[in-house]
């Protein structure tokens, strides 16, 4: 490895203080990370960037897990590979209409029309101001472009070493052409469909949710003991958490087996109150050992109450809306006077206060067998949401996953194993997620903000919709929004008309959007010629809690359309975790944010915290390692200013010292274990592993050649040392480049052209071919006698600078050798006026200091 650097320019007093700024602007001026999309597939490595969310700040935790990435990006990049490395914006969905909501005090009301003039409150005020939808959008659009600035700003302060000219937002142009297109491909395959069926409903956003936004939380309750009337006069008590529900009550189940109930099966029940007759059915997930051991099942109270009403073709008698609040009109089967007088007391009320009304009915009519016994249960919420999911029964749009069908299931479960996963314990979780879906997914949400479901409906003459039959765009006609863009044939004065058309109202969930990032960083449909330079890609990083959503939703998008994995690898990163190791996050507001810390401590060393936390292990928070992060860039900084001191050596010079042969020998194999542990995506190794050398070799090489460096031993001694020293050098800190990006482009522009970021990646063999015929114990011997006269100079509380009067080194030959290869680098590095070797036997080396 012969290194052919011009002469060192060394500033007098090196510092940390203004990198940041100094090489980011260099790095942007120069074009440094940008994408060369002229190379091949095989020459470039493609990284599927997770886009942040743009609602609010980035917070530590970001800067943890994109520090991973850069890490691995940088070293790819010096390894020869072109990087394609782009930023996305995830800034549509539930998150950017809370902060839009709550930052300018209004609230989307499709009802309203646009108002071209419309200004928000200066103040927003306790009752948010209505807007149209296109309002809605347009402030949406204003504020992620300032929370997008202001992320820009910080990622370029860490210094991720993206190409900032390829930037994408999920709710841009093309990613809405992406997402639409990938869509109708859906829809022509079969793959997605509409379908009115049970939904699971957050009464507060008004919107469906899916299966993986899902949260299971404790919520308080308690157990009704309720009586249904038998034919013969007889009650049949259940126990219910929800006698609200009543009269939605289709059925009464119990277990095939259970003796309690089997001359009830095939029978019918009369509901109390409302005097409704319900069937009492058998059913396997019916448990005898819970409650009474016979369930209501309603229309729909949870989950199992679905399974329930499908799999045994139960009537529906929903009477729960979109608002939360119980139907004003009673269900079919409430046919009585009393039963519809009893119900009109239920109407309108909310689930919390009919609660509390039927229980005081209840009580009424002789129907409640005791008190209420109080519970805390856990019970489903929406991972964003305040209040428990209702389910409702609704049209909605679903793309096929597997939840429903066993052949797809197994495809998929195929696609997890032939996934490189880093660490390989997390492909676990994708395969618990997989095997227990029940369902498929269901991607259209009553929102706002998001890319529009593409596809309109024809109104019949009597201007019903025509669901079955939906009018499709063409592909080229992309992106659209149906509810100002007309369909072919068609005019707008049609719009909702008999005859005429609707669009659909919906958008898409965020993760249907997002789970085609691959395809919209690659411009699929838009730039063919990008996208099959970059698709598959290598490298998916992520958070764990996220498998279940993005990991798995791309898997399944990519696998559909293309028949193939999106990428080759899957590097999972941990949680952040305060210091009393509990996770961080928003809502728990123990968050800290990472600008203060990037100015006071530097970027380097929050890098350096950040890449000691493994790929899929929770780290805590420590400040205390940043400040190790630091102290390690100010030693780069000296050590390389010292190293550079002694001159660069004549470019014919060689390793004619053992101990210099030796320097480099084990060099070669820390960079063979650090690129070994970069391919296998173990960073944190890597790091280890050049930090342990760079100390050893600032505290022992360099003290131990240093007089010979200076020329006081000859010509070609001091030729040797400066050879190896810049040799080391110039290793190191390409070794430490994709750590802490910002000091070793300091030091490498003082004696190197160009970038370092753009060097090549040093290689073991050739530090083994300059070191060849190197005895690797001259170092480690060197190491241990330099250690034992310091300790002796130290425990006399002497200078290390004290003269030595006499060394006397004991051992056998073979242990003796390499110290006699050294011996004039240690005499002259300890300060000894007599340096003397003592054969004995035995298999250890004795060092003898006498001061």
């Amino acid at each position: 490895m012969t290194v052919q650097p011009r002469q060192p320019n060394v500033p007098d007093k090196p510092s940390l203080d203004g990198l940041e700024e100094k090489w980011a602007r260099f790095w942007e001026e120069r074009g440094v990370f940008r994408f060369d999309r002229s190379k091949t597939r095989e020459e470039i490595y493609a990284i599927d960037t997770p886009p942040p969310t743009v609602s609010g700040s980035l917070h530590v935790g970001h800067v943890f897990s994109y520090t991973h990435t850069d890490t691995v990006a940088r070293f790819h990049r010096m390894r020869g590979k072109e990087v394609f490395y782009p930023m996305g914006w995830d800034d549509n969905g539930l998150p950017t209409e809370r902060r839009v909501q709550n930052y300018y005090g209004v609230r989307c009301d499709p009802s309203l029309p646009y108002d071209p003039d419309f200004t928000p409150p200066e103040k927003p005020g306790k009752e948010q101001v209505p807007i149209s939808r296109r309002n809605f959008v347009e402030l949406c659009e204003q504020l992620t472009k300032l929370d997008e600035q202001a992320f820009e700003e910080l990622w370029r302060r860490l210094g991720l070493s993206v190409d900032w000219t390829m930037t994408y937002q999920t709710i841009d142009t093309d990613a809405r052409k992406v997402s639409q297109r990938a869509f109708l491909r859906n829809l022509k395959r079969g793959e997605a469909y509409l379908a009115e069926a049970p939904t699971l409903w957050d009464v507060t956003f008004r919107t469906a949710v899916a299966q993986a936004e899902l949260e299971d939380r404790e919520w308080p309750g308690a157990f009704h003991r309720v009586a249904f009337h038998a034919p013969d006069g007889a009650k049949v008590y259940i126990e219910t958490t929800r006698p609200e529900l009543i009269p939605a009550c289709v059925a009464l189940i119990a277990h095939p087996d259970d003796e309690r109930y089997q001359h009830l099966f095939g029978t019918t029940v009369r509901s109390p109150i409302f005097g409704v007759e319900v069937p009492v059915k058998a059913h396997p997930a019916a448990e005898p050992d819970k409650g009474a051991g016979i369930a209501m099942c309603c229309t729909f109270g949870d989950l199992t109450d679905v399974q329930w009403w499908r799999e045994l073709q139960l009537e529906t008698r929903a009477i729960i809306g979109r608002d939360g609040r119980i139907l004003p009109e009673p269900p079919r089967g409430i046919d009585t006077a009393a039963g519809k007088e009893a119900y009109a007391q239920l109407a309108g009320l909310t689930v919390h206060a009919a609660r509390e009304r039927i229980v005081q009915m209840l009580r009424e009519s002789g129907d409640l067998d005791g008190e209420p016994r109080p519970i805390k249960r856990p019970v489903k919420f929406f991972e964003k949401g305040d209040k428990p999911l209702e389910i409702v029964i609704g049209r909605q749009w679903y793309i096929r996953n597997g939840g429903r069908d066993l052949d797809l299931r197994e495809q998929l479960l195929a696609r997890g194993r032939e996934l490189n996963w880093h660490p390989e314990h997390m492909r676990v979780r994708y395969e618990h997620w997989v095997g227990g879906l029940n369902g498929d997914w269901l991607i259209s949400r009553q929102r706002f903000f998001g890319v529009p479901i593409p596809v309109w409906y024809r109104l019949d003459e009597n201007g019903a919709p025509v669901w079955e039959d939906p009018i499709i765009p063409t592909e080229d006609a992309l992106p659209i929004d149906p509810s100002s863009d007309v369909p072919p044939g068609y005019t707008e004065d049609q719009r909702g008309k008999p005859g005429g058309f609707i669009g659909d109202p919906d958008v898409m969930d965020t993760w249907a959007t997002s789970s085609l990032t691959p395809q919209i960083a690659g411009k699929w449909g838009i730039d063919d010629d990008l996208f099959q330079r970059v698709f598959p890609m290598d490298l998916r990083p992520q958070a764990h809690e996220i498998i279940r959503t993005w990991l798995f939703s791309t898997v399944v998008r990519s696998h559909l359309e293309f028949g193939q994995l999106p990428w080759k690898n899957a590097a999972i990163s941990g949680w952040i975790l305060d210091p009393d190791r509990k996770k961080m996050s928003k809502s728990k507001g123990n968050v800290i944010t990472p600008m203060g810390l990037l100015e006071e401590l530097g970027s380097d060393a929050v890098r350096y915290w950040a890449a000691m936390g493994r790929p899929g292990t929770d780290t805590a928070f420590d400040k205390g390692q940043m400040k190790i992060g630091r102290r390690l860039a100010i030693k780069i900084l000296n050590a390389s200013k010292f190293a550079l001191s002694f001159g660069l050596p004549p470019a014919e010079a060689g390793l004619t010292e053992p101990v210099d042969r030796a320097l480099l020998a084990d060099l070669a194999q820390v960079v063979e274990d650090a690129t070994a542990s970069f391919e296998a995506y173990d960073y944190t190794r890597a790091l280890e592993r050049a930090e342990g050398f760079f100390w050893a070799f600032c505290d022992d090489y360099i003290e131990l050649v240093k007089a010979r460096a200076y020329g006081e031993f000859g010509d070609q001694a001091r030729d040797s040392a400066r050879v190896a020293l810049t040799t080391a050098l110039s290793v190191l800190q390409r070794l430490f480049a994709p750590f802490l990006p910002f000091v070793t482009e300091e030091v490498w522009s003082w004696w190197q052209d160009g970038s370092i970021h753009r060097a090549s990646w040093p290689l073991a063999d050739e530090l083994r071919g300059l070191a060849a015929g190197a005895d690797t114990a001259v170092m480690s011997a060197a190491t241990e006698v330099l250690t034992r006269i310091r300790k002796a100079k130290s425990d006399a509380k002497l200078s290390m600078r004290a003269d030595v009067a006499h060394v006397t080194v004991r051992g056998p030959e073979k242990l003796l050798t390499p110290v006699r290869a050294v011996e004039r680098d240690l005499a002259a590095a300890g300060r000894v006026q007599r340096f003397e070797l003592v054969e004995t036997e035995g298999d250890t080396l004795e060092v003898e200091v006498t001061l």
